[in-house]
């Protein structure tokens, strides 16, 4: 039996393939499919927006009148509709996959509140390829120790709206993990003038945008006489909305209510 899938922010590049690649995966169904109010294809039905013909299922605009446990809702908007949508999840105890990104400190408090009440899955990346970075980091991490500094670098296109990435501070806090520290203490995010010379506990973070990059991740470990450097390169979103279907079919599986990762999803 397919997996019932609703997909938030229909409408978006990620939505759109959210929806294209549901419809032609014979393990799921779409059964919803959600916008901001105000957005033209608001009432249009969801396959012809996202160009793989009609579907059934019109675009609206309220994620609770849909919601419901036997419906996984995709999240790909932006951290304020994400709560609202999580919130209503919690509230109809509706499995809900977020890689919406840009939490601010308390709005990450209320998601690390809300996330364990239903049945969740959260990652800053839904890259397959992403979160097999994740475990490869730590592990790095856990051999090199203090002997080699951390950095981390990413690049994403000019229109992206918040920095660092979600994935880069998943990173950042995966190997302050590894090393006994604090990414909010010990990261350093960009470095201008006069600053001294490099801490010894310091995890680096550097930013950078431009044209339309989707994704690129490094992450540097660099030592007297020798660097390692692990990347990820993501060539197209559909790497990003694989994963999250993913974690759909996985977490349709799911009984008990709890906030999983990806790693859970993996099986890492």
């Amino acid at each position: 039996m397919p997996a019932n899938v609703i997909v938030c922010g229909a409408a978006g590049r990620m939505g759109r393939s959210l929806i294209g690649l549901t419809a032609s995966d014979p393990e799921l169904k779409l059964v919803g499919a959600i916008e901001a109010a105000g957005v033209p294809f608001v009432g249009h039905d969801a396959g012809e927006v996202a160009g793989v013909g009609a579907l059934g299922v019109r675009i609206s605009t309220d994620y609770g009148a849909v919601a419901r446990p036997d419906a996984v809702a995709l999240d790909f908007t932006n951290a304020e509709v994400a709560l609202t949508h999580l919130r209503q999840a919690v509230d109809r105890q509706a499995p809900i996959v977020i890689g919406s990104t840009g939490f601010n400190a308390a709005q990450q408090q209320e998601l690390d509140e809300l996330a364990p009440r239903t049945r969740s899955v959260v990652a800053a990346n839904m890259s397959i390829g992403v979160n097999v970075l994740l475990q490869l980091v730590r592990s790095a991490a856990r051999a090199l120790g203090d002997a080699f500094d951390p950095e981390i670098v990413e690049i994403h296109h000019r229109m992206k709206i918040d920095s660092p990435s979600g994935t880069a501070l998943a990173l950042g806090r995966a190997v302050a993990g590894e090393l006994g520290r604090d990414l909010t203490a010990d990261g350093l995010f960009g470095r201008e003038g006069v600053i001294g010379k490099r801490s010894e506990r310091e995890i680096g973070v550097m930013a950078l945008r431009g044209g339309d990059v989707i994704g690129d991740h490094t992450v540097f470990f660099i030592g007297m006489g020798e660097r390692l450097e692990l990347t990820h390169r993501a060539q197209s979103r559909e790497c990003l909305a694989r994963g999250a279907l993913r974690a759909a079919k996985w977490l349709a599986g799911q009984k008990q209510p709890g906030r999983y990762s990806m790693a859970d999803v993996l099986g890492l």
